[in-house]
């Protein structure tokens, strides 16, 4: 398992709330807490974006991946909108997370309930050229779908 140093700042209103933490040996993500003074409570359909009260600065070449828990995903219907979120290595403001409640009912969200996961990845930038054709694969332009028939 690789590991790299991630410097983090807390924030006032993170105060007695837990660092992003990885909850076993072997998890991809770490567990992101609310970092919110009241309960927000999102109707079936709502989105809000939840802070996590901290900064960070991430390594040059990496990127934090903001991801859904899938037991929320499961139990409530509630996942993160622009799933995954993306953060940039040069990005320093606070990390939030925008949440959506895709369920049936409300969910309440309290100060300090882990309600997503951060996935660090590193990052490979594309140098985009402009040809006038592409070369051939058996699939071709077949798009959706294309590939499960027959």
């Amino acid at each position: 398992m690789n590991t790299i140093s991630i410097e983090l700042v807390r924030l006032a209103h993170m105060d007695g709330i837990a660092l992003p933490r990885f909850e076993t040996a072997q998890a991809a993500g770490a567990d992101l807490r609310a970092a919110i003074d009241a309960p927000v409570t999102l109707a079936p359909g709502e989105r809000e974006l939840v802070p996590t009260g901290f900064r960070m600065a991430l390594p040059p070449g990496y990127e934090a991946q903001v991801r859904p828990r899938s037991g929320l995903a499961l139990k409530h219907g509630v996942t993160v909108l622009n799933s995954p979120g993306t953060i940039d290595a040069d990005y320093r403001g606070e990390v939030g997370v925008l949440l959506v409640n895709h369920g049936q009912a409300e969910f309440t969200i309290a100060r300090g309930d882990r309600f997503a996961q951060m996935v660090i990845a590193p990052v490979t930038q594309a140098d985009f050229s402009v040809v006038t054709e592409l070369g051939e694969t058996d699939r071709g332009s077949g798009g959706y779908g294309s590939t499960g028939t027959g």
